[in-house]
């Protein structure tokens, strides 16, 4: 049985640490190009000049807002055009997966600097692709892990808290799927049977929310970093991305693209879709009602939808719900690494009890 584990070349997270991102990435190029919003270069374009000062060539390049081929076909162009060898991207998810895709295609070493915590794709080696008007196309799986993963808590604790709970719930479904791919003996991402390490990781996350995740989102409410938001910070990003890549996928993942059949759910975010799907994958494993009880304790103490009406479905039928279940079984999903067959109709079946139970618990 061939095992294996894939992880970021390096990861560095504190406060202030983007003021320090020089130190960090001059010995991988001697020419940097910037990938960065447009807000995000008003917010923090002055922070990355002074740090890199005069002593290396920097360019900045404007992202137009989504990872399409167009997209990262003109920014590889440009790249070219500066004379670019290193590659890095400010902010957040689309911008990431673009560089990643950029540096993969030109062969030069990839920066992640994420500007807030509400996903583990940082640290990952996958990139979405979507089309120019925002559908999902493919998934492009490169070869490598980011050189240097940078998280600047300061920055991460100023935006809004709803972001670092939504890491939260995408956080939450690492250790539960890690386990459903253990079970199963079920291939990860990185190309081999989950680790100790992975599976060892993904526990640690899971336990890490548990107990410093009310603390956390009080803390970024207030805009203040505490050790329980560098511990968050740390659980969302590199614990979380490291589980899900070299631990495995189950069944969490798969209803939350389930649900992005229902545009009443696309306003929100995707681990606040995926912590739902976390309460569907133990109620398809018959998990004790202990296990079940403290993770809806947990969403509901952060604020993690537990029900259909907090995901604003207020219509459950039978053929609306259906739409969910089928897509969540759809042939490549990862549903099917659970160590059972998976049925649309137990999907349905369990989303409905997961309502009940969340529904339940909140009386």
């Amino acid at each position: 049985m061939t095992k294996a584990a894939i992880f970021p070349t390096k990861y560095v997270q504190g406060n202030g640490e983007l003021k320090r991102i020089k130190s960090y990435v001059e010995h991988l190029g001697n020419s940097f190009f910037v990938l960065i919003s447009e807000s995000g270069y008003k917010r923090f374009g002055s922070i990355l000049k002074e740090s890199f000062g005069d002593s290396v060539k920097v360019d900045f390049a404007i992202f137009n807002g989504e990872c399409s081929k167009t997209e990262i076909n003109r920014l590889r162009e440009e790249f070219k055009a500066k004379g670019s060898d290193v590659i890095i991207a400010v902010g957040g998810g689309k911008i990431h997966d673009t560089c990643k895709a950029i540096g993969y295609y030109e062969k030069a070493p990839v920066v992640i600097v994420p500007t807030i915590a509400s996903t583990d794709a940082p640290c990952s080696a996958v990139s979405v692709i979507y089309t120019d008007d925002g559908v999902v196309e493919e998934y492009l799986f490169v070869p490598k892990n980011p050189d240097l993963v940078l998280v600047d808590t300061e920055i991460v604790a100023n935006a809004p808290a709803r972001l670092l709970v939504a890491g939260m719930g995408d956080a939450l479904a690492t250790y539960f799927e890690a386990r459903a791919s253990v079970r199963s003996h079920s291939k990860t991402m990185a190309g081999g049977y989950t680790t100790d390490t992975a599976f060892a990781l993904a526990k640690l996350c899971y336990d890490t929310l548990i107990n410093e995740g009310y603390k956390a989102k009080l803390a970024v409410e207030n805009k203040v970093v505490t050790q329980a938001v560098e511990k968050i910070i740390e659980a969302n990003t590199l614990l979380s991305g490291i589980g899900f890549e070299s631990g495995g996928l189950g069944a969490a993942h798969s209803v939350h693209n389930g649900f992005t059949a229902l545009e009443e759910t696309h306003s929100l975010y995707h681990g606040e879709k995926v912590a739902f799907g976390v309460l569907v994958q133990l109620v398809l494993e018959n998990a004790p009602m202990e296990e079940i009880e403290e993770v809806l304790y947990f969403c509901n103490e952060v604020g993690l939808p537990t029900t259909l009406r907090e995901l604003n479905v207020t219509d459950k039928s039978k053929e609306k719900l259906m739409k969910v279940a089928e897509l969540s079984c759809a042939e490549t999903e990862t549903i099917h690494c659970m160590p059972f067959e998976v049925t649309p109709e137990d999907v349905y079946a369990a989303i409905l009890t997961a309502d009940a139970l969340g529904e339940n618990y909140k009386k």
